[in-house]
Parts: C-alpha cells; structure tokens; sequence
C-alpha cells in the first residue's frame, strides 16, 4: 500500500511539473503520462460529443412545436451518419498524406495503427479520431436549425454526409493536416473557422437557397416573429453547449501532463467561460437597449457567439481579452441577426450570426489580440499574423458558402430540397415522420 501511494505521489508531482526540469523520467512516469494525455483527451471527445444533445435542444426550443421530431432526427443523423462517413473517408482527407501539395490529402480508410512511443504527448489513433469526428458532426449540426421546418429530411440527410466526408474535411487539411493555410500562418486554435465558420456559412447557403418560412415576412417585406414553442428547452441547451465547450477548447491542447500543458489547459477553460459570460452579457444589454426590454433568445445566442468567438484564440489571449472577445461576439449576433432580418433570410435559430459571423470574428481577434511564439527551441514562429488570418478568414467561409450553395441548388433543381406548402403548414415531424413530440397538443393530427 505504501509503494503504491508512493508511485501514484510521484506522478501527480511530475504531472504537475514539480520533477526537476530535466530530470530522467522512468519508463513507468512516462507510461503514467501517456495514460493521463489519452484519458484527457478522451474525457473532452465525450464532453464535445454531448455538445450534440445541447444543439437539439436549443433548435427544438427555438422553433414551433410541430417540427421538433424532425429537428431532433436531424441532430441524431448527424452524429450516425457523421461518425462513419467520417471514418471511411473524412478522417483519411483531413490528416492523410498530401495528394495536392497543401490541398487535398488521402491517409486511407479508417483508423491507423499505433507507432508512437508511450510518453506524455503521445495519442493513441482511437482517441485521437473520437476526438476529432465529433468536431466535424458540430459543423454539420449547426446546419439543422438554419433550415428548420422546411427541408425535406433526405436532402439534409445528402447535406450531412457531403459536409462530413468532404467539404469539412478537405478545408480541415487545410490548417489542422498541414496544408496550405497552415504553412501560410494562419492559426485557429479550437476551430472557429475551422470548425464553426462552415457551418454558419452552410447554414447561410441553405437558408438563401430554402426561401423563408411561410409567413416569416410580410409583403412589405418587413419581418415576422415566429417564436419558438420552448425557451426552458433551449436553455438548457445553451447550458450543455457551454458545458460542453470545455472538452472543445481545453481538448484542443491535446494534453494536459506536465506544468506548461496543465497550465494552458486552465487558461483555455477560464478564458472560454469569460468570453461566453461577456457574450450573454452584452448581447442581453444591447437587445435592451434596442427593444427596450432584455430578450432570452438573444442572451444565450450572446452566450454561444462568445463561445464561438473565443475558440480561435483562446490559448493565447488574457483573461481581459477573453472578455473583450466575448462582448464584441455578442453585439455582433444581435447586429448579424438583424442583419438577415433586413435581407429577408430566415435563419430560425441564427447559425450564421453565431457560428459564421463570429468565426470570421475568432480568426481576425486572434490578429488583434493573439500572442503566439517562440514555441521550440527558441524559434519565434508569430501565428495569427494579421494577413494570414484574413485570408483564412475569407478562404474557409467562401469554400463552405460555395460548395454547398451549389449542392443545394443541385437539391432543388431535383426537386427534394422543400417540402411541399401542406406539409410545412402541418408540420415536418407528421409530413415526414408520421409521429408527434407532443402527442394530444398538435392543431393537426396524425389522421
């Protein structure tokens, strides 16, 4: 008992970076590191896929009742089809090797072997894919709300595997697998353009390519409110979502043994919270001074903005920053959803004011007020340099806005993007789905 209290000591010293710099590690430390690393990681893969259940909850919350199964059946589609197309073909173009120097790579079907050493920074390929498949279902369920109650279900069951095993991949390599934003300088720490950026800008695809919801607009084209049937719902949501952000950040370190991983772990937590409270915060104040009473909706939409926002660079800003990031996020979502209100483009939950604006705000935040060098031996290597971050900030919205503007207009000329008037006015989850979420309180019935 006491050899083992003593072991298990030793390793939270080390881990905690108290063992003398320098000092050999046994293989026994090394292994414990290994271990703590994969642990680590994995604890955030789980974390980041529970975000999966915070989306379905805020877009059922933020739209009408009668579309809530089909809302709900997106978001689980988006997780089974998510993790094996991303498995057959996603994760081999995101971290293969290069086919198209800086453009495209290939690495294989599935999951490759492990060849590493087991030390401290050292991932298995498992954990590694766990971790990142459930970043790439994020940016294909962000999609879901930005066309609620009128996509028909097979088309975005075509959207979710096109962006899973293809456009979210290839741009991925991009930056993530060594490609040619990469070498440019471009830095996106977590993913806010990486990640949340095509989905805000394919949600904006669809929702231009959909037309909006019945009744959304007047004649006068001068907007509509359609509230949705559950803010408890979409609240709680918007609570997991920020719960869950603390895999998606913190995990992006990709380790957590010894004092400098440990340390920049618990900055990236503490600098996501900040940016998501600042979010609400300001969101809610500019909201009423707007309309002269603090809306809900728009408050937790601040909230995911500044979670959005901060993404990006939340490994190399101060807490102060963090919060500045976080409060410019959440005017932004309200003047971006105003925005789309103005251009008559109906996105009920407002992906692109969370998700795409506020990418683009992440990546060129990280120029503003990034700080990042010097980060082996010596060499001072300045990521989030102001040119590369424009471009990078123009080149991956352009790709996802374009690539899946064409997929769905492709959608529509086939003639199985909308669903028909009758159905939309019904509901999606009788006119798709033959069942109810609320069985008993529907206008329309099943027969």
């Amino acid at each position: 008992m006491r050899k083992k209290l003593t072991f298990l000591l030793l390793i939270l010293f080390s881990a905690s970076g108290l063992l003398a710099e320098g000092a050999e590690l046994s293989e026994a430390v090394k292994e414990s590191f290994f271990a703590l690393d994969n642990v680590f990681l994995f604890f955030c893969a789980v974390l980041v896929i529970f975000m999966q259940p915070g989306f379905a909850l805020v877009e059922t919350g933020f739209n009408s009742s009668k579309n809530a199964v089909n809302i709900l059946f997106k978001n689980v589609m988006d997780l089974c089809v998510g993790i094996l197309l991303y498995f057959f073909v996603g994760y081999g173009l995101m971290y293969g090797a290069p086919v198209i120097e800086g453009f495209f790579a290939w690495g294989g079907v599935g999951i490759g072997e492990f060849t590493g050493s087991a030390e401290g920074g050292t991932l298995l390929p498992q954990v590694d894919f766990l971790f990142q498949v459930a970043f790439a279902a994020t940016a294909a369920t962000i999609v879901s709300g930005a066309v609620a109650g009128r996509l028909s279900f097979k088309a975005y069951l075509i959207y979710s595997a096109v962006i899973t095993g293809l456009i979210y991949p290839i741009s991925g390599f991009w930056k993530w697998g060594g490609g040619w934003l990469d070498a440019l300088g471009f830095y996106d720490f977590a993913g806010s353009l990486v990640v949340h950026s095509v989905g805000g800008f394919a949600g904006l695809a669809a929702a231009i390519v959909l037309g909006p919801r019945l009744g959304r607009f007047a004649k006068d084209g001068s907007p509509k409110a359609l509230p949705g049937h559950n803010l408890p719902l979409a609240t709680l949501g918007v609570f997991i979502l920020w719960v869950g952000w603390f895999g998606f950040n913190p995990g992006s370190q990709l380790a957590i043994a010894g004092k400098a991983n440990t340390e920049a772990v618990m900055l990236i937590a503490t600098n996501t919270a900040l940016a998501a409270a600042a979010g609400g915060l300001f969101a809610m104040i500019i909201t009423w001074i707007l309309h002269k009473k603090p809306e809900l909706s728009m408050a937790l939409n601040g909230i995911l903005a500044g979670l959005v926002g901060i993404t990006a660079n939340c490994d190399g800003v101060t807490n102060v920053e963090a919060i500045i990031i976080g409060a410019v996020a959440g005017v932004l979502v309200v003047m971006g959803i105003k925005l789309l209100d103005r251009l008559q483009i109906d996105d009920p939950v407002g992906a692109w004011p969370v998700h795409g604006l506020n990418g683009i705000w992440g990546g060129i935040a990280t120029a503003i007020f990034g700080s990042y060098g010097a980060i082996e031996e010596g060499s001072s290597i300045i990521y989030g340099n102001a040119f590369a971050q424009i471009v990078g900030s123009i080149a991956i919205p352009v790709w996802a806005f374009g690539t899946m503007f064409i997929l769905f207009m492709i959608l529509k000329k086939v003639g199985i993007l909308r669903v028909s008037r009758e159905e939309e006015l019904k509901g999606l989850d009788i006119g798709e789905h033959g069942e109810e979420a609320y069985n008993g309180f529907q206008i329309f019935t099943m027969d």
